[in-house]
């Protein structure tokens, strides 16, 4: 199966040459990073608050995902960008919400010099369809 285009206007458009997702082999969503950015008003959530951007990342996350047909329990993978890692407590209080440690996805955390318009996070994934 030919990679196909994921897209739902439940998330944020694009803002560059790139999509919400990615369909690969059928089984693989690759899921572009989402900021807190509210796809109805198309502005930032949270201002300087971590947690609740953390809170519209994941929302965004969760829209395009199921787009795709699958849920953040389909996810294997994560990729969170932090503005600055003395945000990494508060994020992960937001993040562990969604991702039970038992069966949490693989993550990589780290510390970037600069996010989209400026936001404290970015949360990136890929998701496995059964």
């Amino acid at each position: 199966m030919a990679p196909h285009v994921i897209r739902t206007d439940q998330a944020p458009a694009p803002v560059g040459p790139y999509n919400q997702a990615i369909a690969a082999t059928g089984q693989f969503i690759f899921v572009a990073g989402q900021i807190p950015l509210d796809p109805n008003t198309g502005t930032i959530v949270g201002d300087d608050d971590v947690a609740q951007q953390t809170e519209q990342s994941i929302a965004n996350l969760t829209a395009i995902l199921t787009a795709a047909g699958v849920g953040l329990s389909d996810v294997v993978k994560t990729t969170v960008f932090l503005a600055d890692m003395n945000d990494f407590a508060a994020m992960n209080a937001v993040y562990a919400k969604y991702f039970a440690e038992e069966t949490a996805p693989a993550r990589a955390c780290v510390e970037v010099s600069r996010l989209p318009k400026d936001v404290r996070v970015e949360i990136e994934c890929i998701a496995v369809k059964a």
